[in-house]
């Protein structure tokens, strides 16, 4: 074993034989010293592994994600660099029993690098045949397309839109712990165009905001998949506008109990609440008002 740590294994079977087994992948794995091995049957084209997402959300600083072969885990260089780039983003490292990457030594560094400048040529001279290809087939009078949605064949719908399902779900995966908290928290207490709000006020920077409805829908989804209740769907009562206030400054402050009221100013400023007074900026003494008024009415904790 490399690191004193835990080692995560994805377990990625291409499912083109019936006889394929994962049996020795397990046995390389088990004997690098992986604590935790994951397993997941899919195309070994497709980028949605919900199996993939759930372990790229619960990797933790200093784990190691293991795999057998850079192939089991991915079938393009994009891909796989948008897996590391994922892994070292939550502190943790990547290696590969059978190739040179181990994202914790200076040479497997070296070696991400060399990969990134290749999968960046790759990009291009894909751009570039695709564009040559496209000019080529409008030149001869073709027109692109998939052929059986052409001809209107009900299994090819199918197929295409479980394959969108399916990537729909796994961007919600990656997404998850932006919203999925604050919905387990506040809902159905609070009405869906507030909780989107709030969810725009911590989401990270350069993510598309969320609107009250795109954010029911992946939450029908999760209650679809069974990740959330079905409780949670549950019409919210209109609320009036002081009490809907009240019950805002109150989510921000539960979801984080040590910010300060200057912090909740910039929170209602970036949802552009408006103060009772119908302003646009925020100054702390309204805001503890509205605290001590949400902790009267029992929608905070004593404190």
């Amino acid at each position: 074993m490399l690191h004193p740590i835990r080692q995560w294994a994805p377990r990625l079977r291409h499912v083109s034989t019936d006889e394929q087994t994962t049996a020795p992948q397990v046995a390389e794995l088990q004997a690098a010293g992986c604590t935790d091995i994951r397993s997941e049957t899919g195309s070994g084209a497709s980028r949605a592994r919900p199996v993939l997402a759930r372990l790229l959300r619960e990797i933790a600083a200093g784990d190691t994600l293991v795999v057998v072969r850079i192939d089991r885990l991915a079938r393009s260089l994009s891909h796989l660099l948008e897996v590391i780039e994922a892994v070292e983003a939550r502190g943790a490292h990547f290696r590969s029993l059978h190739d040179p990457i181990d994202t914790a030594s200076p040479q497997g560094k070296f070696t991400l690098q060399v990969l990134g400048a290749a999968a960046e040529l790759e990009r291009a001279l894909i751009r570039e045949r695709t564009m040559a290809g496209l000019a080529s087939a409008r030149a001869a009078g073709r027109v692109g397309g998939n052929p059986g949605l052409k001809r209107g064949d009900s299994a090819a719908r199918r197929k295409v839109a479980r394959a969108r399902d399916e990537s729909y779900l796994a961007r919600l995966e990656a997404s998850a712990g932006e919203w999925v908290p604050l919905v387990r928290r506040h809902r159905p207490d609070m009405p869906w165009r507030d909780l989107a709000r709030l969810v725009n006020a911590r989401r990270p920077a350069g993510t598309p905001p969320w609107t009250a409805e795109r954010l029911r829908r992946a939450v029908s989804r999760f209650v679809r998949e069974g990740l959330l209740p079905e409780t949670v769907l549950a019409r919210a009562r209109p609320a009036p506008g002081d009490d809907r206030l009240l019950a805002v400054v109150a989510a921000i402050k539960g979801a984080d109990p040590r910010i300060t009221l200057q912090g909740i100013c910039h929170r209602l400023e970036e949802m552009r609440e408006r103060t009772p007074r119908g302003r646009t900026d925020w100054q702390p003494s309204s805001v503890k008002m509205l605290v001590d008024r949400a902790r009267e009415r029992g929608l905070l904790g004593r404190g």
